[in-house]
């Protein structure tokens, strides 16, 4: 018998179809997951499709990538959802969460620790929903909502010139990671040696991928919001969404529910699983601008579909009005400087030799996660893609991700 979701656990939800229609009931609990019952949450936005001999046997080429995949323990379970024109065309999932015989089967609506997802699907959505309420400016220094940053540097040191466009973008000049789990033991303590980061080159001249730039994004964005980001996400971005299984910190009773990502012997010394694996928002509490999110495929479809629905004429005047701008899609969705990155505004674009493959269009934004997670979403094709994964399991080694994320993709979009 598999084991229950979040809201199950919660007394929120049923499993399957029995989430249909049904109300939530307030709940306490940890952040991002008891939420309060609101009408538009007791409502699908996306029409459902479970699986079936019909969606296999339609798809039957995506499967047998996924199915290989788990055979050459790429990763030992996936759940995986497609959403086209406004429908869920398909959805479930494969093998377990461990390679251990008997282990949970993993279930369509298993949820996943998204890792770098959490960078569009939190942060990035938080920064975008600021921007067109008229409450961000994308062009503010960083050290305007961010003193620390610049307090104690020379008049002249390029971090002054830093802006909030440069973190979205990855071009602050900020480095790639840094192991703050290995000399600070506190959230307070990670936060100052993030702030006092010598930058590697000048905010603007070279894309380099940067969580520790995501870290102050993340915080710099509670500053203007004037809230944790966990608690924002869940009122603005969870609720008005019915997204019941996203959200940081999943209580301790839901934790057997989650596919475990790795087994650490370095810093923890035991099985990390239900609580978030990437070592610098552990040490951050489990919430962080550039890790931390916990969700499922459902709740990622009914996202990705919000953006959808901003851009589609189809959709245009259809229904209420989407959380998102028009606008402001196009605007985050825009390649930014230098020449030559793919990096839009929080979100990735379609390079050479993508984890989107080959058949995604120039106008596509989506996300990856080191723990095997991803997202993608064609604005031009009104299509998007959910493949969630625990392909850390267990010791991070195999990086068979890398060829089985492109195939997927394009076995699918061959068969729609």
């Amino acid at each position: 018998m598999n084991a229950p979701q979040f809201g199950e656990r919660l007394g929120l939800v049923g499993r399957g179809n029995r989430r249909r229609g049904r109300c939530c009931a307030a709940a306490g609990g940890e952040d991002g997951f008891a939420l309060p019952c609101e009408e538009a949450m007791c409502s699908e936005t996306i029409p459902p499709a479970p699986e079936s001999a019909v969606s296999r046997s339609r798809f039957a080429p995506a499967y047998k990538v996924l199915e290989d995949a788990i055979a050459r323990r790429a990763f030992p379970g996936c759940a995986f959802g497609v959403l086209a024109g406004g429908e869920t065309v398909l959805q479930g999932a494969l093998g377990r969460f461990t390679y251990e015989e008997g282990a949970p089967a993993v279930i369509a609506d298993t949820v996943y620790d998204l890792a770098s997802v959490t960078k569009v699907a939190a942060t990035t959505a938080v920064a975008m929903l600021l921007v067109e309420r008229g409450q961000l400016d994308l062009e503010e220094p960083l050290g305007d909502l961010l003193p620390g940053f610049v307090v104690g540097r020379a008049r002249g040191d390029p971090a002054r010139h830093v802006k909030l466009r440069h973190l979205l973008a990855h071009s602050s000049g900020l480095p790639g990671y840094v192991e703050f789990f290995r000399t600070v033991s506190t959230p307070s303590a990670l936060l100052r040696a993030c702030l006092a980061l010598p930058l590697e080159a000048e905010p603007g001249i070279r894309a380099a991928y940067s969580d520790p730039g995501f870290i102050l994004l993340g915080k710099a964005l509670e500053v203007r919001a004037g809230e944790h980001l966990a608690a924002w996400v869940r009122r603005e971005v969870s609720a008005p969404l019915g997204l019941l299984a996203t959200g940081f910190c999943p209580p301790h009773s839901a934790r057997a529910s989650i596919p475990p990502t790795e087994e650490d012997k370095t810093l923890r010394h035991r099985r990390i699983q239900g609580e978030v694996q990437d070592e610098n928002a552990w040490l951050l509490k489990g919430v962080a601008g550039h890790a931390g999110l916990f969700s499922n495929v459902p709740d990622l479809l009914r996202f990705s579909g919000e953006i959808l629905k901003a851009v589609s004429r189809a959709a245009a005047g259809a229904g209420r009005p989407s959380l998102f701008d028009r606008g402001t899609i196009e605007t985050f969705a825009q390649r930014q400087g230098p020449q030559g990155s793919s990096r839009a505004l929080g979100w990735d674009t379609p390079s050479e030799n993508s984890s989107a493959g080959r058949r995604f269009s120039p106008y596509s934004i989506g996300h990856l996660g080191y723990s095997g997670c991803s997202l993608w979403i064609d604005l031009d094709a009104d299509i998007a893609f959910v493949l969630l994964t625990n392909r850390t399991w267990p010791d991070r080694q195999s990086q068979l991700i890398r060829e089985v994320r492109p195939a997927f993709h394009d076995a699918v979009r061959q068969a729609l």
